[in-house]
């Protein structure tokens, strides 16, 4: 793929979003406005899973690994 496809393929995908969030008919402060709101939250989603979603399949494969008998031993228990 060429860049002169691949920049026309982009410009292409930024009109088809304008058209579903009717972005073409706000003005620009409206735009960048509502472009700032729309990043800021995609990057707010990004970070909490970034940050939490790691903590909790470790969690459920704990779990899981609990229920399927692989426990680890207590250090108790191993020191007597």
């Amino acid at each position: 793929m060429d860049i002169k496809s691949m920049k026309n393929y982009l410009y292409w995908l930024y009109c088809q979003f304008e058209l579903i969030t009717c972005s073409y008919l706000m003005e620009p402060w409206e735009k960048l406005l509502f472009y700032t709101f729309n990043i800021t939250m995609l990057v707010m989603l990004l970070y909490a899973a970034y940050i939490f979603v790691p903590v909790h399949v470790s969690t459920a494969f704990q779990f899981f690994l609990h229920l399927v008998g692989n426990q680890h031993e207590n250090t108790v228990s191993i020191l007597k």
